[in-house]
């Protein structure tokens, strides 16, 4: 437990928040259209907005926060500005959920009491169970658990949807009609995500491309090549095939360990390179990892970092969560997600990042303050750095999306998790003392 903490503690501030709006801008696939996630930032009304004596991270003193047109400005207050008082809070950047799936939630809804299940099998035969059982629409339910988010300091999330035929794309349908309604408090990017498989269940091909040639998504998915769908090359092929063709990203789930996982790595470096998509490619959880030896790793960790693959993990376990300094060591971009909430695999889940960085620091065994410190910065600019968006750092031109808490300094809000008072996105207030404001 202790080797997680040291491993954690390399995570610097300085290493944290070293993206400039700048630096993201010239980002690989910047050069790009934007992605929907960005369009809904570029849209963002104009205004003035002084946030009055707040203490950014944690500082001893109070300073007022200088707001223009959704950024943070080192000049005085505009004439007319709207004014805000902070009341000595502690301003600390908002937070980026880097994987999460709101298509498969019951937040809000009435309690569902879980099946035994052995394996994935069992897990997706109950996902189909539990969306026929719905009343309520994806969109619905999706955009309850995603103002909830919004409302506890989210300011960016990367949503998995299903696509599958027993769905067809009703979860990508769904997140985009959410992703809609919260244009204005949250930045989303889409991945259609196959959690049935993609060989091993005829049709989902078909619905990836579609998806992918409609707009509609800002990556495709892909699952365990190996130890889900069989069939390595052809599952890998296959999902290359379509990002390359329809200029979107990939974001591949990756739960087999040892051999299986290390393999499917290799094939998902081979192929980034072959077809020139780095910067385009994100694997998640990666439990192959964490049990690899100092040179296996740095081996894999040196190849993610020149390709610029990025990682995400949501530290389920302290065996299990990523090596983040390590990785980081080699220029990986790694970050931390909620998974499900909620849903058939499971009761537990609150889409609270703050939460889940005090999970992190739970799981790692750690107890100093620079290491509670990275916990948060890696839930909050970790993410951005997976979705290539700018971090949230209070520098002059860095996006206004932050949040006001009562607290004593940036550790001691790790641990206790106080409400989040103000919510703020882009400038504009839009969560108050817990609840999202419509």
């Amino acid at each position: 437990m202790l080797a997680g903490a040291a491993a954690l503690a390399g995570t610097t501030a300085a290493t944290a928040a070293s993206a400039t709006p700048a630096q993201a801008a010239a980002a690989p696939g910047a050069g790009t259209a934007p992605s929907p996630a960005a369009a809904h930032s570029a849209e963002r009304p104009s205004r003035a907005v002084v946030f009055r004596q707040v203490r950014p991270f944690g500082a001893a003193l109070t300073q007022d926060l200088v707001v223009v047109d959704g950024r943070i400005s080192d000049g005085p207050a505009p004439r007319g500005a709207k004014v805000v008082e902070g009341g000595g809070r502690i301003a600390l950047p908002s937070l980026v959920d880097a994987h999460i799936h709101p298509d498969k939630t019951t937040w809000g809804g009435s309690w569902v009491s879980r099946k035994p299940a052995s394996g994935l099998a069992d897990y997706v035969a109950q996902d189909v169970e539990l969306f026929h059982s719905q009343r309520r629409p994806v969109a619905e339910r999706a955009y309850g658990l995603m103002s909830h988010a919004v409302a506890r300091g989210t300011r960016a999330m990367r949503a998995h949807a299903d696509v599958a035929p027993a769905y067809g794309l009703a979860g990508v349908e769904g997140l985009n009609e959410a992703r809609e309604r919260l244009r204005h408090a949250l930045d989303v990017q889409i991945v259609a995500f196959p959690q049935h498989g993609v060989i091993r269940t005829p049709g989902t091909a078909r619905l990836l491309e579609e998806a992918a040639r409609t707009g509609t998504v800002d990556m495709i998915g892909g699952i365990d090549p190996i130890g889900f769908d069989q069939a390595l090359d052809e599952q890998l092929d296959l999902v290359f095939g379509i990002a390359e063709r329809h200029g979107v990203g990939l974001d591949i789930h990756l739960h087999d360990r040892g051999a299986k996982g290390v393999t499917t790595l290799r094939g998902i470096i081979d192929r980034t390179r072959a077809l020139g998509l780095a910067g385009k490619v994100t694997v998640s959880h990666v439990f192959c990892l964490p049990a690899l030896s100092d040179a296996e790793l740095a081996s894999i960790a040196a190849d993610l970092g020149e390709l610029d693959i990025a990682l995400t993990t949501v530290a389920p376990s302290d065996s299990l969560v990523l090596p983040i300094a390590r990785l980081r060591e080699h220029g990986v971009r790694v970050g931390l997600g909620s998974d499900g909430v909620r849903d058939s695999w499971s009761p537990f889940g609150d889409a609270d990042m703050l939460h889940r960085a005090h999970i992190l620091g739970w799981v790692t065994d750690i107890r100093l303050d620079d290491e509670l410190a990275d916990c948060y910065r890696v839930a909050a600019h970790g993410g951005a750095d997976v979705m290539h968006l700018p971090h949230a750092d209070f520098t002059p031109g860095a996006p206004a999306d932050f949040v006001l808490v009562r607290g004593e300094c940036l550790p001691q809000v790790v641990v206790d998790m106080p409400r989040r008072d103000l919510v703020v996105h882009g400038g504009r207030v839009v969560a108050r003392d817990g609840a999202f404001l419509a």
